[in-house]
């Protein structure tokens, strides 16, 4: 049988930083990526894809504050702004990859799966959002929305403005996780999990609801790689390789990282904890559960299985 694997797109796969966002751009990244990912199909895996959406579920964002105050179309909730941005960034990734496939002469299905997960309610994130969404607003339209909307709102670090912040629970359950497994079990390759998936709660009667809040996209793909039982979980970013002293003049490449050694390296700050840091959590998360390894690389490296930097027990 075929190894599974999970692999975490990096925002990188589908937008570069310096990029303004045009479909044309998009395009171009993800094939580059499903290119890449060719490799593994090769190297006998059957793989799961999941990425982020923070840009993209950013302009939704924007496109329901501007059509709300031009024409006043009806804004709609962080949840079902998610689930617009898996359908749409899986039809691109989907797309492209079958470009892929038939350049490549490789006989897959791709398809889509828009995925909820489970949180809890009552998760103490919710006492204290953090997670920035939507628009950049001045103080007093941020103290009125706030107001209105019931919102809670920061001002950027950067002092660009005033954002709404959500809360970042922790995913408990993915609900698609027997249907993924089967498809990805018969040789298909299946997109899920996009920004972390859309977050949903039990009420009192055991009814599914959605809730406003927005899920870590890499913590997401390590409970999914475990419920489904992969072999490995790849977490693919801008780096061919995680690095302590980061851009220092003592910069250090890691080949292997236990679990021990990235624990200590989280308390000593060496990763950042709006970029790096989730990676390494979700990375010990999957190998301390699961005693498999995972790996956080570049996705150009995926040829190489020396490349990349690999977190064991």
């Amino acid at each position: 049988m075929k190894k599974i694997a999970v692999v975490a797109l990096g925002g990188n796969a589908l937008l570069r930083g310096n990029e303004k966002g045009t479909i044309q751009e998009q395009e171009t990244n993800t094939f580059n990526t499903c290119l890449s990912l060719t490799d593994l199909l090769r190297n006998d895996y059957n793989i799961v894809i999941t990425h982020g959406n923070g840009p993209q579920v950013g302009n939704i964002l924007l496109r329901n504050e501007a059509g709300y105050n031009t024409y006043k179309i009806p804004k709609m909730p962080i949840d079902i702004c998610v689930a617009d941005s898996q359908g749409g960034i899986g039809y691109m990734i989907e797309r492209m990859f079958r470009n892929v496939l038939t350049e490549q002469k490789l006989k897959r299905n791709v398809v889509t799966v828009v995925t909820q997960v489970l949180v809890d309610k009552l998760d103490k994130a919710f006492d204290n959002p953090t997670k920035p969404v939507g628009a950049y607003y001045l103080k007093e339209e941020a103290e009125l929305l706030a107001t209105v909307n019931n919102w809670i709102f920061k001002e950027d670090p950067g002092k660009r403005g005033w954002r709404r912040v959500v809360a970042s629970p922790a995913p408990l359950d993915i609900l698609n996780k027997k249907i993924i497994k089967e498809l990805v079990k018969r040789g298909h390759i299946v997109i899920a999990g996009g920004g972390g998936g859309i977050p949903v709660f039990l009420d009192d009667n055991k009814r599914l609801d959605a809730i406003e809040a927005v899920i870590d996209k890499d913590s997401a793909a390590a409970l999914l790689a475990r419920e489904i039982g992969a072999d490995n979980f790849f977490i693919l970013t801008d780096v061919p390789k995680v690095y302590i002293n980061y851009k220092k003049p003592d910069q250090q490449a890691l080949d292997v990282l236990t679990i021990a050694e990235a624990e200590k390296y989280i308390k000593e700050n060496q990763f950042s904890k709006g970029s790096m840091e989730p990676k390494i959590l979700a990375a010990i998360d999957f190998v301390r559960n699961t005693g498999h390894e995972a790996i956080i690389t570049d996705a150009s490296m995926l040829a190489d299985s020396s490349q990349g930097t690999r977190i064991v027990k």
